[in-house]
């Protein structure tokens, strides 16, 4: 029985083996026709689609950090907004004690005053100067006439002498009347050259200029221009319009010039920087389209972008501690370069970003007209405010007041 059963077995197994081989010959090339078309397709795929387009996760956005500085020393007396706080341009954002400014331009005014007074009264004194000039003008011409008299008086003197009919002693009188005479002459010459030199020198402080254009009114004007400015300064105000962020001052600090007190951050101007390998970079060109995915949305937000310009290095070239190469157990690594991406402004209005999220991004490169770096500059400024553009007319007609006042 055993051995029946065993032949039996074996009549069986021989008789499936053909059909089993086949079967897994059946299967084996199956499994190398799927793997030659997917092969295929990705070669197609790769010729058509794939290399146009290149594509990192390394990439992330980007924004301006604007740092709000005071511009003169002061304590802070109210603080106008907290952190995430939406602010506009020219907002104020926090103040600071404003009794020394205060004092500063009151005593500025006092000194514009006094100086306006001070220059009309040389302006007056002119014609005094001048009246003083004709007074020992006269005087000189006096003592120069007495002078001459007295000359003539001598002359007599010896004349009559001769004959004995005046003595000697009244011709040393007259000699002696010469010399006084001609010192006299000479004493009132010397003052109406003083008074002449005060008058040229009082009139080259006057002349040819009114009041309110005097070289001394100018400065002291420029004296309370300065000083309301800051006063203006002890109002913080915000460069532009962005969301409050690392507030860093407190109530009653004492803050020095250039303190970085906060930072406003515009989101409504961000990009993205994507860090792309060097050898991604052989198509990239400025102006080509990205195409945009964050965590924060998901796949479900597309986000269009275009390449604005590529960095002059690699962010190793231009990390705190640069890499040393020239070491002995040097390793190769491939560098990233990165690459910025400017953002539609009416997708990020309608899903706002912010600064350092995650972001992929990958770039067409079918279009390759643009150029690999920018050409030419920037054709206006990249950045600029108004908000610290003080109103020069309130000073100016306060000026005007205090000269008018005191002509």
């Amino acid at each position: 029985m055993s051995d029946q059963a065993g032949s039996a077995s074996a009549a069986g197994a021989g008789e499936r083996a053909p059909g089993s081989g086949r079967a897994r010959r059946t299967g084996l090339i199956a499994v190398a026709l799927i793997v030659a078309l997917a092969a295929a397709g990705y070669a197609i795929w790769w010729i058509l689609v794939g290399q146009h387009f290149v594509e990192t996760d390394n990439a992330y956005v980007q924004g301006r950090l604007v740092q709000i500085t005071p511009q003169i020393a002061g304590t802070v007396l109210a603080i106008d907004v907290d952190d995430t706080d939406r602010v506009e341009a020219g907002q104020p954002l926090l103040r600071l004690d404003p009794a020394d400014a205060r004092l500063a331009l009151a005593q500025a005014t006092a000194q514009l005053a006094q100086t306006v007074r001070e220059t009309v009264a040389l302006v007056a004194g002119d014609a005094t100067l001048r009246a003083g000039i004709d007074l020992r003008e006269a005087d000189a011409a006096k003592a120069q006439a007495e002078l001459a008299r007295a000359q003539d008086d001598l002359q007599r003197r010896q004349h009559l002498g001769v004959t004995g009919a005046v003595s000697g002693e009244e011709i040393g009188h007259a000699r002696r009347s010469i010399e006084v005479a001609a010192a006299a002459a000479a004493a009132a010459r010397a003052a109406a050259g003083a008074a002449r030199g005060q008058y040229a020198a009082n009139h080259a402080l006057t002349a040819g200029t009114p009041v309110e254009r005097n070289p001394t009114v100018l400065r002291a004007a420029a004296a309370v221009r300065q000083a309301w400015l800051a006063l203006e300064r002890t109002t913080l105000r915000a460069p532009l319009a962005g969301y409050v962020a690392r507030r860093s001052v407190q109530l009653g600090q004492r803050v020095q010039a250039g303190t970085p007190v906060m930072v406003v951050v515009p989101l409504d101007d961000v990009w993205v920087e994507a860090n792309f390998k060097e050898v991604q970079l052989r198509g990239v060109r400025i102006g080509q389209p990205v195409k945009l995915t964050t965590d924060l949305y998901g796949g479900k937000v597309e986000f269009d972008g275009h390449v604005v310009g590529l960095a002059a290095g690699t962010g190793a070239a231009f990390a705190l501690l640069p890499p040393q190469n020239a070491t002995g157990n040097w390793i190769k690594v491939v560098q990233r370069v990165p690459v910025r991406i400017a953002l539609d402004a009416r997708q990020l209005r309608e899903h706002p970003l912010r600064v350092g999220l995650s972001v992929e991004a990958t770039i067409d490169l079918h279009d390759q007209s643009g150029a690999r770096l920018a050409e030419k500059p920037h054709p206006a400024s990249a950045a600029a405010t108004q908000a610290f553009t003080e109103p020069a007319g309130e000073v100016d007609a306060m000026i005007r007041r205090i000269i008018e006042a005191n002509l």
